[in-house]
């Protein structure tokens, strides 16, 4: 039994989908396949709730919307009357229970995390539930499993949740065991679960990815498959590095590292679950099948550089918090973390010196952050200086922290191009290495760290 996950991106297009449809008619049979929502779909009901906050009247317009992208998939992918009927039927209470919510909004006058969980949630649900019909109209028997109703258990946190994994794989058992041995195509929405208490939690943006892991290791699968409209991972963004090469194999280490310093390919925690069943994971693009993809496992050959990949990231930012001998005095760190924890605000990264401490956050939440540090009384700090303007860059490679050399080559290749570093940091993972640089340097210096250890040293203009 496998799981097969297939990306938003994937899920694009009558045609696209069609051919998505066909491949599973192939290799469904017997397998969970979790799904994103439609490309652009969740995008539209983050924006939808905010016009029904504003707008009563916006509500039947986002409706019609919502159906019609949705209806229209189905009407191109359901050839018979009595199936595009049934169809339309096992829709409607999504669609009927969407518009609830968002009418509940309106009157409320207020997003509660648990609202917007529940209601950004729809775009997977609403997908699996269409996936499955198309899929029984063509004669595949075919059932939609929503995580309230298989027991995809989590730790109640909205907006990040993290799954409960003894509890989970019970419930999959109990539930899924027997239409899969049967040979049912179970279609699983991705990107969240239920909290105990019954609420819907979210995985975070790119979820579904750790959802299909979860599901390939509470089922014991043989392997998990990640459908996406890219090739796998490669060495370097091909935006940046045209001459970027497809990564044929990567431990589960790497894979975890790229994903966490900028890779999009994965959500971060995809490895968590796999990693402890010693699931392999392939990535493959759906429209280019001839292509092997990326293969993920315990263990994978180590090129003579060492180095895997070079990885960026834009959307961080520094908070750098000023203090006299703050490296010295006990519980200034503890205070600085525990007021970031209370405004629900995530640290990447943290350096300290005798004089500073170094925080490495989202960039989006850099004003929250100092808000929340300003708001501590009595201040333990004398400044705080924001830095909007840092791009993270890592390069990633199993034993990296053990090949001499490696750091000299990156940095002198770095400054070979005139590009100045901020801030580093290496041997918290033994497989990855990651500093900061001014966004307007970072083009110069992920093509210099690639040809350095990938071709022939060079700059860009």
């Amino acid at each position: 039994m496998r799981v097969i996950k297939i990306g938003g991106g994937c899920l694009n297009g009558k045609t696209t989908i069609q051919t998505i449809m066909e491949l599973l008619a192939d290799h469904g049979k017997g397998n969970v396949i979790v799904v994103s929502a439609l490309k652009g779909v969740t995008d539209f009901l983050i924006e939808s709730m905010r016009k029904a906050l504003e707008d009563e009247s916006s509500i039947p317009d986002i409706m019609a919307r919502y159906r019609s992208r949705h209806s229209e998939v189905g009407r191109h992918l359901i050839q018979d009357k009595p199936s595009r009927r049934l169809c339309k039927e096992t829709l409607a209470g999504s669609f009927s229970q969407l518009e609830r919510l968002l009418y509940g909004l309106s009157f409320t006058r207020e997003i509660t995390p648990r609202l917007y969980d529940t209601i950004v949630s729809f775009g997977e649900r609403t997908c699996a539930e269409l996936l499955a019909a198309v899929m029984n109209s063509r004669g595949m028997a075919s059932m939609a499993a929503m995580p309230q109703e298989i027991g995809l258990i989590t730790d109640g946190k909205f907006g990040d949740a993290t799954v409960v994994p003894k509890k989970t794989a019970a419930n999959f058992r109990r539930h899924l065991k027997a239409p899969l041995a049967a040979g049912s195509i179970v279609f699983m929405p991705g990107f969240y679960g239920v909290s105990p208490e019954g609420d819907i939690t979210t995985f975070g943006r790119g979820g579904s990815d750790y959802s299909a892991a979860v599901a390939a290791g509470a089922l014991e699968a043989q392997c998990l498959e990640i459908w996406k409209d890219v090739d796998g991972f490669m060495s370097a963004d091909p935006k940046i590095v045209p001459e970027s090469k497809l990564i044929p194999e990567l431990s589960y280490e790497e894979a975890a590292e790229l994903a966490y310093f900028g890779a999009k390919i994965l959500h971060p925690r995809t490895m968590e679950p796999v990693r402890l069943r010693k699931i392999p994971v392939t990535i493959r693009n759906t429209v280019r099948p001839d292509i092997e993809g990326t293969r993920i496992c315990v263990k994978s050959p180590q090129p003579p550089s060492v180095i895997k990949s070079v990885a960026y990231d834009t959307g961080i930012g520094l908070l750098h918090i000023f203090a006299s001998g703050v490296g010295a005095r006990m519980g200034i760190l503890a205070q600085v973390a525990a007021a970031m924890t209370d405004h629900g605000i995530n640290i990447r990264s943290v350096v300290t010196s005798q004089t500073c401490i170094s925080l490495l956050l989202a960039r989006s939440d850099l004003d929250a952050g100092r808000q929340a540090l300003m708001s501590l009384r009595p201040r333990p700090f004398r400044r705080i200086e924001k830095v909007a303007d840092s791009a993270l860059i890592s390069i990633v490679g199993e034993g990296l922290s053990r090949k001499k050399g490696i750091a000299a080559r990156c940095f002198a290749a770095v400054a070979g191009c005139n590009v100045n570093v901020n801030m580093i940091a290496f041997g918290p993972s033994r497989a990855a290495l990651y500093f900061l640089v001014r966004e307007n340097s970072l083009r110069r210096a992920v093509i210099a760290i690639h040809s350095t250890f990938f071709s022939s040293p060079r700059c860009s203009n």
